[in-house]
């Protein structure tokens, strides 16, 4: 039984796409440890010490291993061919540490931030890699505050605002459709340019499962969503099927 598990995972949907990820990426290569040299690691370690652990805070205290973010983040800008599109205006939802818009500042690119300013650490690293942001927190059926700019590429990575309360049985309550429904068409109407893009980067659920359950899947993909592993890109108009590809410079 574990040997046909094992089968149906390796030739899965989630199998081919990852595969041919990595092949994009393999097209466009990107050093991740060229990047990495361009950090002080050693004024990084200050600000560790300036904000220490937190016995609650496993996940905010693993973000100090640059090494590892700049991995992940070299890879999100490939995906999106952020190194070899035009310069670009990006804001980036739950901005947390900020190393994907030094990242995309490095590329040429001009990023603003949003998020709450609960982590301390994360207010240190945010001014030490000179990323900007606006301190806001994303509620249910509410409006973004009013930047007073429009964007050609929203981003949100590893999403976790959706989740706004939990259960007496310790489980959280995830927006409805009718929730997204909202913020979707606020980010289409009030912050994309036309021809922006909108990119959702979900997180498996605690049992393994894909975020999109099928419900979730058949909404992200009435609003014309082009759904590839746990990711979610829309165009700034339903009508038209978004890119990953940008133009290039």
């Amino acid at each position: 039984m574990r040997l046909s598990r094992k089968f149906q995972k390796l030739f899965s949907r989630d199998a081919a796409q990852s595969l041919w990820e990595h092949a994009c990426r393999w097209t466009h290569p990107v050093s991740a440890r060229r990047i990495l040299a361009t950090i002080d690691r050693t004024e990084l370690e200050r600000l560790r010490e300036q904000y220490p652990y937190r016995p609650n805070a496993r996940k905010i205290n693993a973000y100090e291993d640059a090494a590892y973010w700049i991995d992940v983040n070299v890879k999100r800008v490939q995906d999106l061919w952020l190194d070899r599109s035009r310069p670009l205006r990006i804001l980036d939802l739950g901005s947390g540490p900020g190393y994907f818009l030094y990242l995309c500042r490095l590329f040429g690119h001009e990023g603003l931030g949003l998020d709450p300013d609960d982590e301390p650490f994360f207010r240190g690293t945010t001014r030490f890699f000179d990323v900007r942001r606006v301190i806001a927190r994303i509620n249910p059926q509410a409006p973004l505050p009013d930047l007073g700019k429009k964007f050609d590429l929203v981003t949100g990575h590893r999403v976790c605002f959706h989740r706004i309360a939990r259960h007496e049985n310790g489980e959280w309550i995830e927006w409805s459709p009718a929730d997204w429904e909202f913020f979707i068409n606020d980010i289409r109407t009030r912050f994309l340019k036309p021809g922006g893009r909108l990119l959702l980067e979900f997180n498996r659920r605690q049992d393994g499962s894909s975020f999109f359950t099928p419900e979730l899947r058949d909404y992200f993909l009435s609003k014309g969503a082009r759904i590839f592993r746990w990711k979610a890109l829309l165009a700034a108009d339903p009508k038209q099927r978004p890119r990953f590809k940008q133009t290039k410079r």
